[in-house]
């Protein structure tokens, strides 16, 4: 039985109000509780400081065998204490690997990888993403397809090409061949395709905006917690690369990671001088990820939540 409650209006006419149902309440398709903030039981406290271990413990473990001498650290029983050669192994592994030069260049290698893909890849992303040209797909699904090619089938010729230009052992020969990567062309137009609208696009063209002053004024800012991403990823790659740079590069003007592979080259290499020429490169790393972790973490949760 439904009934209907009418109310008076000023001038008596007759107002009809919503009806009122007198059956039981209709069920809500939300579950009780949903869009409350759940607290965290004890299993979840126990899985973090689980996980956080194992993530840590390598980076500890490290510390410890740089700080050792090698008996020690092969020895039946290894020590999980810091000991006190751990300044003495870190002369030692920079005189012996001149880590000096190869930071420096490391240094100017990871930036210009990074800096010139976050250009390239932020305005390849732009064009696929938001505008309309002849071959967009087709050309989106190349670069996509090179991901599927393997690094090692492209050695050789690389190697071939950088010695006819006479770049051999040079860090040109490290830094342009990857100046763009079609993973962050691919990033950058996923990103873009959500976060920036067309409508701040048409608004910046009717103000009289060209490209570049909108790329500028309009998806740098929009894009910035995606290439911060980027970025970082980019950085730590570059940072990390072991394989083309052992080839293109040679002992006198290594990076960093080459120049520990001669700590390890020995005949018998002194595990714990090894360990602290680690350590040295993990350093940077860290300090990178400390300054701008707020901003990486921030980055990657808004491209994972919508709004």
């Amino acid at each position: 039985m439904t009934t209907t409650n009418t109310v008076t209006a000023p001038d008596d006419r007759r107002v009809s109000k919503a009806p009122v149902s007198d059956g039981p309440p209709r069920r809500s398709r939300f579950k009780p509780g949903a869009g409350r903030q759940h607290h965290a039981g004890p299993f979840a406290y126990f899985a973090l400081v689980v996980v956080g271990i194992g993530s840590l413990f390598p980076l500890y473990w490290t510390l410890v065998a740089a700080s050792r001498t090698q008996d020690e650290i092969l020895d039946t029983t290894p020590p999980l204490i810091p000991g006190g050669n751990l300044f003495h192994n870190l002369e030692a592994a920079w005189e012996q690997a001149n880590l000096g030069k190869a930071i420096v260049n490391t240094v100017i290698v990871s930036s210009s990888i990074t800096l010139a893909t976050l250009f390239f890849c932020t305005l390849a992303g732009y064009a696929f993403a938001k505008m309309r040209f002849r071959g967009r797909g087709a050309l989106m699904t190349m670069v996509i397809a090179t991901l599927t090619i393997p690094p090692q089938l492209s050695v050789v010729p690389l190697f071939m090409m950088m010695s006819d230009i006479g770049w051999g052992g040079q860090l040109e020969s490290v830094i342009f061949p990857t100046l763009v990567s079609a993973f962050g062309v691919f990033f950058m137009r996923q990103y873009l395709l959500e976060a920036l609208p067309y409508e701040l696009i048409e608004a910046g063209r009717v103000d009289g905006a060209n490209n570049l002053r909108i790329v500028w004024s309009i998806v740098l800012p929009v894009a910035r917690p995606a290439m911060m991403v980027l970025g970082m990823l980019t950085f730590v790659q570059a940072w990390n690369d072991f394989f083309w740079p052992y080839l293109a590069l040679n002992q006198q003007n290594p990076t960093l990671q080459v120049a520990l592979g001669q700590l390890s080259a020995a005949y018998v290499p002194d595990q714990s001088i090894v360990m602290a020429g680690a350590l040295i490169s993990t350093l940077p790393l860290l300090v990178v990820f400390v300054i701008f972790g707020k901003q990486i973490v921030g980055g990657i949760m808004s491209g994972a939540v919508k709004g």
